[in-house]
């Protein structure tokens, strides 16, 4: 082998075991976790949250990222002990060991993501048709989906980079909510007792702000995905807890804001009965540009920001298989990395496959007649998968306290993290509750995790990846 071989191979794999790639910094990894927590969710979901809660649905999106933070504070516990690819799953397989366990987790976690890239793929083809004429729809999300697996394939940097570039752009279509809020406070018209208003019909104030949570977590979700990146981050014992953390305090104050500003500025009932409630706010004419003009702006952020989440959800799929792969409960092929991209291809082509086989059947149970709204019913099964996860990931913590740690590992409040699992329960339980039709599909999407599980049962493992023979858990070794 050349020198210059060599070289080239210890850049791609600077640990030598013919695994990922270290690129990502602190500050990519901070827009990666801003731009998936910020995602596609506050131009879409505001409106239904407003409509539950009233002029203070802000303190819905407040309760909810506050929830969400302490969650991302176990997380950033457990990568600082166990940097590695894998995520939740990885957690669980430490503290319980338990191999059907693990097994649930992971399918569960693939599930949630399979789920939440169909609903945004929708969603992205509904604001295309507002800016050019609408291809079939099935053909607009087909397409969308397998340019973001083309992309992930090229590598994972360029991926990070176009993630931190698209997140500049919907940060600031957020930006723009909140300036034409400024003018409205400025020129005097701004009713500040609307942000105390509750008007959730026969519901208390706080069985209204849990309603309204409830509708925002699809909102909230999305720094779980930054934990099956810890494998390609730059020293992440360091990096990653403030770039998490950091990534959804930041994330948490542009929503109140934004949250704010649209109560102030338009009719909470408007709000309420737009599907674009966002639009709403630049639609009061407020700003110096003609509301035509505005319009097309903001089809446009919205469908950059509805690529951006999806981007981060392409990226951890793929990912999630290839450390599964790696401890034999998905088959080994997807722990394939392609030589020169080192990225995990295999599970890239089954990821895409899968997102444009919901999307396929989603579209045609709708045309059937069945009534189907694809993108709330998969928005729904998103929440009740990760809050199972979320809950999962926190008792892990609890439970590896005091193993495998160093004096770089961050150690999270023990007290916020028995909080962040009640409130995770208690969601959890109000969503099921408040749309159980969404269990089935949860049901059908594990079971398609289960396939897969059975086919590695069977067959066994046969191919390990390099550097480790049958049987030896890499996700075991110490990081």
């Amino acid at each position: 082998m050349s020198d210059q071989t060599t070289t080239r191979d210890s850049e791609l794999d600077p640990d030598g075991e013919g695994g990922l790639k270290r690129s990502i910094t602190g500050r990519l990894l901070f827009f990666y976790v801003l731009g998936d927590v910020l995602g596609s969710g506050i131009y879409v979901l505001i409106g239904d949250v407003a409509g539950a809660v009233g002029g203070a649905f802000w303190i819905a999106f407040a309760v909810g990222v506050t929830v969400a933070t302490v969650t991302g504070m176990a997380y950033a516990e457990l990568v600082t002990k166990y940097p590695q690819a894998a995520g939740a799953a990885l957690y669980v397989n430490k503290a319980f060991k338990n191999r059907a366990l693990t097994f649930l987790v992971t399918v569960t976690f693939l599930a949630s993501s399979f789920a939440a890239a169909g609903a945004l793929a929708t969603g992205f083809a509904e604001y295309f048709a507002e800016v050019w004429e609408l291809p079939p729809t099935l053909l607009v999300t087909l397409v969308f989906i397998c340019l973001l697996a083309v992309i992930n394939y090229v590598g994972i940097s360029e991926s990070v980079v176009a993630n931190m570039v698209m997140t500049f752009v919907e940060v600031a279509g957020l930006v723009i909510v909140m300036i034409i809020g400024v003018i409205y406070v400025v020129q005097g018209n701004a009713d500040f007792g609307t942000l105390t208003e509750f008007d959730a019909g026969n519901k208390s104030p706080i069985f209204a702000i849990i309603a309204g949570v409830a509708l925002a977590f699809f909102a909230m979700t999305g720094f779980e995905n930054a934990a099956n990146v810890a494998e390609e981050t730059v020293n992440p014992s360091k990096t990653f807890p403030r770039a998490l953390v950091g990534g959804m305090v930041a994330a948490g104050v542009i929503y109140v804001l934004v949250a704010m500003t649209a109560a102030l500025v338009v009719p909470v009932d408007k709000l309420a009965s737009s599907d674009a409630a966002l639009l709403e706010v630049v639609k009061a004419d407020i700003l110096p540009i003609s509301v035509g003009v505005m319009t097309i702006v903001f089809a446009v952020i919205a469908m950059t920001a509805i690529t951006n989440t999806t981007l981060v959800a392409v990226v951890t799929q793929a990912r999630i298989l290839y450390g599964m792969a790696r401890e034999d409960v998905v088959p080994d092929a997807f722990a394939k990395v392609h030589p020169v991209r080192r990225s995990p291809w295999v599970g890239l082509l089954f990821s895409a496959a899968v997102v444009c086989g919901l999307l396929v059947v989603g579209t045609v149970l709708n045309n059937a007649g069945f009534g189907i709204d694809i993108v709330s019913r998969l928005a729904t099964v998103t929440v009740v998968l990760l809050l199972f996860i979320y809950a999962m990931v926190i008792v892990s913590a609890l439970k590896l306290r005091g193993q495998d740690e160093t004096s770089e590992t961050y150690r999270a409040n023990t007290v916020l993290l028995v909080i962040g699992l009640v409130g995770n329960g208690a969601l959890l339980y109000y969503v099921v509750d408040d749309d159980p039709a969404s269990l089935i599909w949860c049901a059908g999407l594990i079971g398609l995790g289960f396939v897969l599980f059975l086919i590695e049962y069977f067959r066994g493992s046969q191919n390990r990846p390099s550097g480790t023979s049958r049987g030896e858990s890499t996700l075991g070794k110490d990081a």
